[in-house]
């Protein structure tokens, strides 16, 4: 209302400024109903993308390997395949039969599938002369054929640095009194030769749980009674989490893991 002259009187309408408001207010609703449904597009791609396993690093470096059958070949020839890979001591084969266990399980289990293959690390293949002999003899006895399950090593000094620093595993391979100390568990390769662990999604929220697969630290909580919530043993869960890690691997391209 406007006052003149002690009296009020109706204010004068302005339709233009009127309308000017109104295509304002239309184009901020319109704008934030698009920002929003972005908003939301993002979170359900990102909620799909929970389990997606997590980037740990990459096999940049190419370490060529004397392998079972006598021939020298380099790890890069294995890009395009989804592999794993555990270290193994043939003169302590107690101390990595749990692992050497899982690495059967899974071979029977892809023993169809081209695109999956398995490599196990002699840390003590002695002599080097004596070297390619031991890897026949000792994939043998473990039940590896090639080409799908590789016996493989090095000069010692230089494959237990690359255990250690490129395959990301928790110590370098030592001896202390006579006896092998290294990290037994799996190493999980994708496609693009990049280094992956499980995620698994909280089911109360928070942020998801990331995991690698030392099977020897599941075997432990087993023997101390850790319970894991579901009908199996630590170790069956962490070889369950493992297949179905390598499963959502298999679906990938090469593309898509390349990030």
């Amino acid at each position: 209302m406007a006052r003149h002259e002690g009296k009020l009187e109706p204010a004068v309408r302005d339709e233009k400024k009127l309308r000017r408001t109104a295509l304002i207010l239309v184009a901020f609703a319109i704008f934030g109903g698009v920002f929003i449904f972005m908003a939301y597009e993002r979170y359900a791609s990102n909620a799909n993308k929970e389990d997606r396993p997590s980037y740990v690093g990459e096999l940049r470096y190419n370490l060529p390997v004397l392998r079972q059958d006598g021939v020298r070949v380099g790890l890069d020839e294995l890009q395009g395949k989804v592999w794993v890979l555990n270290s193994i001591s043939v003169t302590q084969p107690e101390s990595c039969a749990l692992a050497v266990r899982v690495m059967q399980d899974l071979a029977k289990k892809y023993e169809s599938r081209q695109d999956v293959v398995f490599i196990s690390m002699v840390i003590d293949p002695g002599a080097p002369e004596q070297a390619a002999a031991l890897l026949k003899q000792e994939a043998q006895r473990q039940g590896a054929k090639l080409p799908q399950w590789w016996f493989a090593t090095t000069e010692p000094a230089v494959l237990h640095k690359y255990l250690k620093d490129k395959c990301k595993l928790g110590m370098l391979p030592h001896q202390e009194e006579g006896q092998w100390k290294y990290d037994t568990s799996l190493v999980l390769v994708d496609r693009n030769l990049k280094l992956r662990k499980a995620v698994v999604p909280q089911q109360r929220g928070g942020p998801p749980f990331v995991t690698g697969f030392d099977f020897s630290q599941a075997e432990g909580w087993d023997s101390k009674g850790i319970k894991t919530g579901t009908e199996r043993s630590n170790v069956a869960e962490l070889q369950h989490l493992l297949e179905s890690t390598i499963e959502i691997l298999l679906n990938e391209t090469v593309n898509q893991t390349n990030r």
